[in-house]
């Protein structure tokens, strides 16, 4: 059948129409080859600007249609659903972007108008060759995968079990709660961390839809959306969960008891080779540190041939024999909630922190004032409490030297809260907050720190360039920049508010999952606006502050969301996949596999027995990777075919 296109140009309200003439692109288009009907509108995404296009498929009988308008990421689906409302395969279907590509980007109306008929030509010349594709589904095996078992993790997981579906939340740590457990309150209520946590652990950990796996990590994931398999490598915490009690009597046997740094409390007190996380940990079972273990290491602890642990233990428990399991599980989408690391504060050695004990992180103060932490909630530094407190904002945030130029969100907030605690445990306390900007992101947030202010704590706008020690004293100078001179503040503790950074295992879950990375090393979701929570890998979503830095809220609120999108998969049992594919011509593919290393997806596979590349259509995404790679040609990509592009290219020039 012939081409019968209509082209439809937008004005974006004044975002195209200022800088490009629209009419004239019109009156152009109406010459193009093919060409019925064209028309201009003022939002042609609107409503009306749909059903002006499905009037004209039906009067004019049109069989291909091009917009010109805004980006495809923004519109192209919506476009796509147009047409195949009314019988037009949506694969024949394309767009123009004249304004990310053209009038936001010029001034120049008439290079801008110019540049437009050239973009709307290269269009109309490609959707005349465009083959109609059709859309494939894949069943849903009715399961979720999260993985990170913190406060976004738990979030995921419970909104998928109460919708009814199963759920295995994956952590690598011997237990779930992740850095929310260190806390001692949150901002701005001040509500008890450890209540609003423990409640949503025992919610998941009693679920009969939620499969926990503590101390576990994935070694393996494959498959696609729907269908998805992983093995998961188990660690052995050599205490049998069934007969452990967590009376303790183990731990306070062990030969290392008090020798070994405790992890939760951040180094500020010690604990054994055998030991419980902390007091709410589930699930409730002790475990064996294999790094700091006499027994494991070398084969023999204390005198006799029986371990003290084991002596120890009224129930048995503690079992050395166990070994590291590999479990498979499957299911159809996957939650990455992997969470985040602090920025490491010896990386400013300008401010002292590992030389001087009385420069601490915001962590560390939080177990300072947690009352399980290990002074029991009284803040005391070397002994004494102090009487002048320093807080420094922004330290590893905002600062290209270090390789961090973004805000990490929380800072301002839990300095705050944190100088609020020190007003209410030492009420005689001198509180100094050295700031470069406050920003009061959450909900409550300025009235937050309006009763920071009005509590006592004196904040003052300046960049911290040396702490250093003066008697029993630390000096903290900085550049006051409203003052428009140097200051230097006497301090008995100095608290950094250190920002936060991708994990350290960023990197493994990205490669393992085929996922992207912004610019700030955190994981990427497909459209910062549009798509918040999806990543480019179909079924895979994005959960807290894996995806960047966030406070709670909102890492529970993009938990949810991500459960919800989640959840559309499952509640439907199916999912359609893109029709744009790569395509292999078994006649002329050699099985060189340069496309194979090219394929960020893994959709490509040799073929053992006929030594050719074949694509699994589920997980290509259409990148066209392999085609670029591929010497022979052998590889096409629907859609977007040498001779589709030559057509562009010469209507271009």
């Amino acid at each position: 059948m012939p081409a019968r296109i209509g082209v439809y140009i937008c004005h974006c309200g004044i975002n195209i129409a200022a800088t490009v003439d629209v009419e004239e692109v019109v009156r152009f288009a109406q010459t193009l080859p093919n060409v019925v009907v064209a028309r201009h509108y003022t939002y042609m995404c609107s409503d009306p600007g749909q059903a002006l296009i499905k009037q004209d498929i039906e009067e004019y009988k049109l069989n291909r249609v091009v917009v010109a308008s805004c980006s495809p990421r923004m519109h192209e689906p919506t476009f796509r659903s147009v047409v195949a409302e009314k019988g037009v395969n949506p694969y024949q279907f394309e767009m123009a972007n004249i304004r990310e590509q053209n009038s936001w980007v010029h001034s120049d109306v008439q290079a801008a108008t110019q540049k437009a008929k050239e973009l709307v030509a290269a269009a109309v010349a490609k959707v005349a060759l465009l083959e109609p594709l059709e859309e494939r589904e894949v069943e849903i095996t009715p399961a979720a995968l999260v993985i990170g078992g913190g406060i976004a993790g738990l979030t995921a997981a419970l909104d998928i079990a109460e919708a009814g579906y199963k759920v295995y939340l994956v952590e690598k740590e011997p237990t779930v709660g992740g850095r929310m457990a260190q806390l001692s309150r949150t901002f701005p209520a001040m509500e008890d961390a450890r209540h609003l946590l423990a409640e949503r652990i025992k919610q998941a950990s009693s679920h009969p839809n939620i499969e926990i796996l503590t101390s576990s990590t994935l070694r393996e994931i494959e498959g696609y959306i729907g269908n998805f398999k992983a093995t998961i490598l188990r660690r052995p915490r050599y205490v049998r969960a069934d007969r452990c009690t967590a009376c303790g009597k183990c731990a306070e046997a062990c030969v290392l008891a008090g020798q070994i740094p405790d992890e939760f409390n951040a180094g500020l007190s010690r604990r054994s080779a055998i030991y419980l996380p902390f007091a709410e940990a589930y699930p409730p079972v002790y475990t064996v540190d294999p790094q700091n273990c006499l027994y494991l290491k070398e084969g023999k602890c204390g005198e006799g041939d029986t371990p003290p642990c084991v002596a120890a233990c009224p129930e048995g428990a503690i079992d050395f024999s166990q070994k590291e399991e590999e479990l498979e599980r499957k299911f159809g989408v996957i939650i990455v909630a992997t969470g985040f690391d602090l920025f490491d504060a010896r990386l400013k050695p300008e401010l002292g922190y590992g030389r001087y004990p009385n420069v601490i992180t915001a962590l560390e103060f939080e177990r300072l004032a947690s009352p399980d932490g290990p002074t029991g909630g009284e803040i005391i530094v070397n002994g004494k409490k102090p009487q002048s407190v320093v807080f420094i904002h922004c330290v590893g945030s905002r600062d290209k030297t270090v390789g961090n130029p973004y805000c990490s969100r929380i800072c301002c907030m839990f300095t705050a809260k944190q100088a609020l605690l020190v007003k209410e445990k030492l009420p005689e306390a001198k509180v100094t907050v050295f700031y470069m900007d406050v920003r009061s992101f959450t909900k409550g947030g300025e009235e937050f720190y309006d009763r920071a202010r009005g509590e006592g704590v004196l904040y003052r706008r300046g960049s911290v360039s040396e702490i250093y020690r003066k008697g029993d004293k630390l000096i903290v100078r900085a550049d006051d920049t409203l003052l428009g001179r140097p200051v230097e503040v006497e301090a008995d503790l100095v608290v950094l508010a250190t920002g936060l950074v991708p994990r350290k295992e960023t990197e493994d879950v990205a490669l393992l999952l085929k996922l992207a990375r912004s610019a700030d090393g955190f994981l990427a979701e497909a459209h910062p606006k549009l798509r918040p929570v999806d990543t480019a890998s179909d079924g895979i979503f994005l959960a807290g502050t894996c995806q960047g830095p966030k406070d709670i809220a909102d890492s529970v609120a993009q938990a949810r969301a991500a459960a919800s999108s989640a959840l559309m998969y499952l509640i439907q049992g199916k999912a359609k996949v893109e029709a744009v594919t790569s395509k292999v011509d078994p006649e002329i593919c050699s099985g060189c596999g340069l496309c194979e290393a090219a394929c960020a997806f893994g959709a490509l596979k040799l073929d053992p027995k006929r030594k050719v590349m074949t694509v699994n259509a589920v997980l290509c995404k259409g990148c066209g990777a392999c085609a670029v790679a591929c010497p022979s040609k052998a590889i096409q990509l629907s859609h977007f075919t040498p001779a589709q592009t030559m057509v562009m290219v010469e209507a271009l020039v």
